[in-house]
């Protein structure tokens, strides 16, 4: 029995206290979904799992992705295939990581654990990788690899949003707000999907762009939601001191180890805006922490060439 066969996969609500929380007088609690599956976890985890299903109910042998070099997307869909006995072919944004694959392999954690777990790279270059969505190139990949069951980038369809519906239970009536850091936008919808209508549903997104709200969109009619575009440190994939220095400092104060790409951000974001009174008193907010934790040995080797404070791990 693997973690796909489970019916339903809860996850524990964390109570989080703080000054800074007291001083507000709001109640924040994080949802551990980062605790799912060491390798498949937090949003991965939810928005692979029905379509896995479907791969194995259309008889598909193989899944193909596609995904950045640290991509968290990439190294949980090569644990899920290796999890389930599917072939795993990732196309990887960057046609220079294959000049020395063996190099790029010992540097790159994330490659490197997708590789043991058995998936299979096709490096392109960046230009290339922009036609990712056309019919043409993903006919010439179907010529090249034979049948395959496409799972797009970042992992958002509507069996993964279907799968992020499932992040929400009853029990999570009681809270007033709900957090979530946005990357495509399949995870907060279907968290939207699945809030009453007393709830509002905040989304921190990681990168740049006002293009989220519009992808959101195609996946919920609800309208109980809106973005916090303050907290993306610049960019996706950045992070700067005082990022890092706040989860370190909230690893120890709280024994919960945030993610720099997305749910450090949110965090941050909810304590920023909770001391600029943001939040009526006795709001009661849970932010999803959407796991992510594998890409962290990857940001401290940048973090290190920058000559700035590594992430404690």
């Amino acid at each position: 029995m693997h973690i796909f066969s489970s019916e339903t996969v809860p996850s524990e609500n964390q109570k989080i206290t703080h000054p800074i929380l007291e001083e507000a007088q709001v109640y924040l609690d994080i949802k551990r979904e980062d605790k799912i599956h060491k390798d498949v976890s937090g949003n991965k985890f939810r928005k692979l799992k029905y379509n896995l299903a479907e791969a194995k109910k259309l008889g598909y042998k193989t899944l193909l992705t596609f995904g950045g070099a640290y991509s968290n997307h990439i190294a949980a869909t090569a644990a899920a295939g290796k999890i389930i006995g599917l072939q795993t072919i990732g196309i990887i944004r960057g046609d220079e990581l294959a000049k020395n694959l063996e190099k790029t392999l010992s540097e790159n954690d994330t490659l490197h654990f997708a590789s043991v777990s058995g998936m299979h790279f096709k490096f392109i270059s960046r230009e290339r990788y922009r036609e990712k969505t056309s019919a043409i190139f993903l006919e010439a990949l179907t010529k090249e690899f034979g049948p395959f069951y496409l799972i797009p980038e970042g992992g958002t369809n509507p069996l993964a949003v279907r799968g992020c519906e499932e992040i929400m239970t009853s029990n999570d009536a009681n809270y007033d707000v709900i957090c979530c850091a946005v990357g495509t936008g399949g995870t907060i919808a279907g968290i939207i999907n699945s809030t009453n209508a007393n709830q509002t549903v905040l989304g921190f997104p990681a990168l740049k762009g006002d293009f989220l709200s519009a992808e959101i969109e195609k996946y919920t009619s609800k309208t109980n939601w809106k973005l916090i575009s303050d907290y993306h440190f610049g960019g996706y994939g950045k992070i700067n001191r005082e990022g890092i220095e706040f989860i370190n400092s909230f690893y120890t104060q709280q024994d919960i180890m945030l993610d720099p790409i997305y749910t450090a951000k949110m965090i941050f974001g909810i304590f920023d805006l909770a001391q600029k009174g943001f939040f009526s008193k006795n709001t009661r907010i849970l932010a999803i922490h959407t796991g992510g934790l594998q890409g962290i040995a990857g940001m401290n080797k940048k973090l290190k060439k920058k000559k700035l404070p590594l992430i404690t791990i």
